[in-house]
């Protein structure tokens, strides 16, 4: 997701005006396993098709209504302005985190992107 705010819309009112593209990328946000990640790119990857910018883009308007704390920067850095929120999630959901040294702004964690990634295949059970 960019910095824009997660489209609260519900993708069933919004079903017969999505660009299909948009479609295939919340469609792999909902596959996402709680407690794992995806970056912009791995998304874009699975699809065969565009790249880290376009599945942000279709996160930033279309995916309020799936689990758009799924769908991170590769960085693990959390989504600027969004990132209690997403921290609430990740912490329901028990994904893997690193702790944020003192000197990062805000002391905000960041994803454990060595464990908390997900490649895409059968449902994940725990973490690798």
């Amino acid at each position: 997701m960019s910095e824009q705010s997660p489209a609260e819309d519900t993708r069933e009112g919004y079903a017969d005006a999505l660009p299909e593209y948009a479609e295939r990328v919340l469609e792999v946000a909902e596959r996402i396993p709680p407690g794992r990640v995806m970056t912009y790119g791995d998304v874009a990857e699975w699809l065969e098709e565009g790249g880290p910018r376009q599945v942000g883009r279709v996160m930033a308007l279309y995916g309020g209504a799936v689990p758009w704390w799924r769908v991170v920067r590769a960085d693990g850095v959390l989504l600027p302005g969004h990132e209690l929120r997403a921290l609430d999630h990740y912490r329901a959901e028990g994904t893997p985190l690193k702790q944020a040294g003192r000197s990062t702004e805000g002391h905000l964690p960041r994803l454990d992107m060595r464990r908390a990634r997900w490649d895409g295949g059968t449902v994940a059970e725990g973490h690798t």
